[in-house]
């Protein structure tokens, strides 16, 4: 037979942390303190089961569970020593629901059940206090209305505050019975006479009314966004009443074993003298710290080593029991009555990135865990809390409208609409949002100088959020609502109206984007980061690298631990003054001779840039990858910058129009780009080969650290068109070696971004000594979907469930996944020595990462602010974090 209930009292429980997935994190927990005999009410709880049965079978529970529950209740009865139901001497219970992980939005609890207009005159009499007695019974109803009849808390909170200001009271301690009497015939009307008196119908509705409550519109939002199963149920706990509202020496509170901030190994929590547990959690009441401490100057002479030490002694004790036991820090709520500590709940506190930091470290320190461990406990992405400013959680703003967290931290400034207006802003010392409806290669200077970047459109992986996030700037994307117009310097959302120069604040971590300056937390890189980083990288086997090309980018991948720069894309150096006259004098050029000129002007701009990346990486690789995108993006877009290219060129503007038209592409990402201009135009291989070389050679010299050079093809989709640009890089490299005397060391590789160079991977590695797959890329060819347009349906899929994630965000295993570990397979086998690297943003994402660690890809290749979190995934993947699993595994 089904087992329907466990029961549990102090010293001896059925079931414990081992039927975590039966008894929900609160029952189990409450069996685990009963098993080490700490002061827990007997009680017993329903199992998940029955609530997945009751939402099978169309609201009907389990056959049996009538007859479990009331064998369950004669036990709790003999171990309390009074009924439930009694009319002379009530046992009253709460009923709490207890899901396998907390879920915000499931019903609260419920207090006092088995209260009614008969045992509450039985309770006074037992206890001799009346208004206590008449206090419990309000709670009841309130409680009971709000978790079984779907009121809120704020209607009975209105009436009380209403007789109290009619009585001219100031605290609930001022009321009497009488107010309490009157007060319950208020809350009456409010329930509309539905509130039950027979205690059995109490408890049942309750019951009813917790397994309901895992599938409230709240509960399914919370799992669907935590990724929560929806067919895991709740388990229900049903538990003899403590009252923290008996007298003065009682109260009720929430403790955690450490600083659930900071990670300071002291007891933290609040605690409400004469309270019980609902008035600490629903914030209507405010309570005081648990630990005797100054506020403002005043000992806290409200907390609970103040004023009950040896209840607080007693927590203390319990605190340091449990999490001994869990090895983890512990969040528990307790009441003390009459004096004497229950402990009513246990499980795995919450608390901020830099308390998870040390409570890791320092626990690994003591012994209670091992390092293994401790890198287990951190969760990589977590780590972008340390990385760059967060919102300030005591501030409320005002919320505009919310798009995808393109790339992390908080930042806020005026608006600006353009990249002059950006740099001028920066000129002047004022801090700037640059808004766009998109961005392209054109406003790289502008993101650099503005605080933070908004898009009405874009993806994950779109310009803005991939720039963005190499820059460390914090950008949202796909804002929701958003509508731009350039020409008035304005956007509307949410039917306001901002123009150019109005603050605004936009949350890269959350997608949130906030009206004025909102208050920020700084970041603050602790000691325990650098010690958790450090045992990362004893035990991780992949590499990671950073995507970098300025000097700024460089010196942050250094920072945060990169091993090197994966891929420097060398276009993005070309979008400043005099050089991007000079790529557009080279575009527009008719023939070979004019390209030449116009790449001669580049040249030394060119080695200057690589030379500095050399130097700054001191002997680590660098890989460069060739000029890439599609040419149309360096074109001149107004008349003054085509007249400008025209007055540099001697020619004519109408002639250089025409020229510029003639390159127009329908689809440039399939176009004209990568390995197709080096094939096409040779020249600017030749020169952006010549810079590499030279550079090295210098910075070789300067530095007397040997360059570790790596030169990748883009784009490439055949082994011919590989052999043609490695043809020109050897012939420029003995060139150079000619003309100084020195030869020069570097690599050869391809960037993997087609399927077909997947699937050929083989065949290119005979000429590639190493291969990257630029998963960005390789993700829109495979599945013909744009990364800067498919916010406007993307979420609709993950929503539906045709696509598990956003496949831009974290790796399409099935897919893309597929193409990557063929093309890794394929290349090993024609080149057992090759390197095989991932330069995506993938490379920061930590499902990914443990999926490339599987199929034995030697390093990624990410933003140099994601460096930290690629380095700790990379080591939970090398102690047996589950990589997302291939379609044919």
């Amino acid at each position: 037979m089904t087992k329907w209930c466990y029961s549990f009292r102090q010293g001896e429980a059925e079931g414990g942390a081992a039927l975590g997935d039966v008894l929900g994190s609160k029952g189990a927990g409450l069996a685990e303190m009963a098993r080490l005999g700490l002061p827990v009410p007997p009680g017993f709880t329903i199992s998940s089961d029955a609530c997945r049965y009751f939402h099978a079978h169309s609201g009907q529970m389990p056959p049996g569970l009538t007859e479990a529950v009331d064998a369950a209740l004669a036990k709790l009865a003999a171990d309390a020593g009074h009924a439930f139901g009694d009319p002379k001497w009530p046992l009253l219970v709460a009923v709490r629901p207890s899901g396998r992980v907390s879920t915000p939005g499931l019903m609260g609890t419920a207090l006092n059940i088995g209260l009614n207009d008969q045992t509450v005159t039985a309770l006074a009499s037992t206890c001799g206090d009346e208004v206590f007695a008449y206090d419990c019974y309000r709670r009841l109803v309130e409680l009971f209305c709000c978790v079984a009849l779907d009121h809120e808390h704020y209607e009975f909170e209105e009436a009380l505050d209403k007789h109290k200001e009619a009585k001219g009271y100031v605290r609930d301690a001022e009321l009497s019975a009488a107010d309490w009497r009157e007060v319950l015939g208020i809350y009456f009307e409010i329930g509309k006479g539905r509130f039950p008196q027979d205690p059995r119908e109490q408890l049942w509705a309750a019951i009813r009314a917790a397994f309901l409550s895992w599938h409230s519109p709240r509960a399914q939002a919370y799992r669907a966004l935590h990724d929560i199963a929806e067919d895991i149920g709740a388990a229900v706990v049903v538990q003899a009443m403590v009252f923290g509202n008996i007298g003065g020496e009682s109260g009720a509170g929430v403790a955690f074993s450490r600083n659930p901030a900071t990670g300071a190994r002291e007891l933290f929590g609040e605690f409400l003298p004469n309270a019980q547990g609902d008035d600490v959690t629903s914030g209507l009441r405010t309570p005081w710290p648990i630990r005797e401490s100054a506020i403002g100057g005043k000992p806290a002479a409200g907390s609970l080593e103040a004023s009950l030490p040896k209840a607080f002694t007693e927590l203390d004790r319990c605190a340091g029991c449990v999490e001994r036991h869990y090895r983890d820090m512990q969040n528990m709520e307790f009441t003390v009555e009459a004096g004497r500590l229950w402990m009513l709940q246990t499980k795995s506190g919450r608390r901020t990135t830099t308390a998870a930091l040390k409570i890791a470290i320092d626990m690994a320190n003591e012994g209670l865990i091992d390092r293994e461990a401790a890198l287990n406990r951190i969760e990589p992405a977590s780590l972008d809390q340390l990385l760059h400013p967060t919102i300030d959680p005591s501030d409320r703003p005002l919320v505009l409208a919310s798009g995808l967290p393109a790339s992390p931290g908080a930042a806020c400034g005026e608006i600006v609409f353009s990249n002059r207006d950006a740099e001028s802003s920066a000129a002047l010392g004022r801090k700037a949002i640059l808004v766009r409806i998109e961005t392209s290669p054109d406003d790289i200077a502008g993101m650099h100088a503005a605080e933070g970047v908004l898009t009405a459109r874009g993806g994950m992986t779109s310009h803005a959020a991939v720039v963005a996030r190499g820059m460390g700037k914090p950008c949202v994307t796909a804002a929701t609502g958003l509508r731009i117009d350039y020409e008035d310097q304005s956007f509307t959302v949410g039917g306001r109206r901002f123009v150019k120069g109005d603050v605004i604040t936009v949350d890269g971590s959350s997608g949130k984007v906030m009206a004025g300056a909102v208050r920020m937390l700084r970041p603050a890189l602790t000691g325990e980061f650098a010690t958790l980083m450090d045992w990362a990288d004893r035990v991780r086997r992949l590499r990671v690298r950073a995507n970098a090309e300025t000097p700024s980018d460089a010196r942050a991948a250094l920072k945060f631990g990169a091993e090197g720069i994966g891929l420097a894309r060398t276009e993005h150096m070309f979008f400043e003054g005099e050089r991007i006259v000079a790529v557009r004098e080279m575009i527009l050029a008719d023939n070979a001779a004019g390209r030449r000129a116009a790449l001669a002007k580049l040249l030394p701009m060119q080695r200057e840039d690589f030379k500095e990346l050399f130097e700054i990486m001191a002997g680590l690789p660098v890989t460069i990858r060739l000029l890439d995108p599609p040419l149309h993006e360096f074109l001149p877009k107004t008349d003054a910058e085509l007249a400008s290219v025209a007055k540099a060129l001697g020619a004519d503007a109408a002639k250089l129009n025409k020229r510029a038209q003639e390159l127009a592409e329908s689809n440039p990402m399939l176009g004209f780009r990568g390995v197709r201009l080096a094939v096409a135009f040779p020249e600017i291989v030749d020169m952006q080969a010549r810079a590499i070389f030279e550079a090295a050679i210098e910075a070789a010299i300067e530095t007397g650290r040997a360059t570790h050079v790596e030169i990748m093809v883009p784009l490439v989709f055949a082994k011919a068109e590989l052999d043609l640009v490695k043809a020109r890089v050897e012939a420029t490299a003995k060139a150079v070696e000619l003309e100084t005397g020195i030869a020069s060391r570097y690599r050869i590789g391809a960037m993997i971004e087609l399927p077909r160079a997947a699937l050929l991977a083989g065949e290119i590695a005979r000429s590639a000594e190493f291969l990257s797959f630029g998963t960005n890329d390789l993700t829109q060819t495979t599945l013909g979907i744009s990364r800067d347009d498919a916010g406007a349906f993307l979420r609709s899929y993950v929503a539906k469930g045709v696509l598990p994630t956003d496949p831009f965000v974290t790796l399409d295993v099935a897919g893309v996944g597929e193409l990557i570990a063929l093309g890794c397979e394929r290349a090993r086998q024609a080149r057992p020595d090759i390197t095989l690297g991932v330069c995506g943003e993938h490379g920061g994402d930590p499902d990914s990462i443990a999926f490339f660690d599987r199929i034995g890809v030697d390093y990624v290749s990410c933003s140099p602010f994601r460096a930290p979190i690629a380095r700790l995934a990379a080591a939970q993947t090398a102690l047996g974090r589950k990589s997302p699993e291939r379609k044919d595994s």
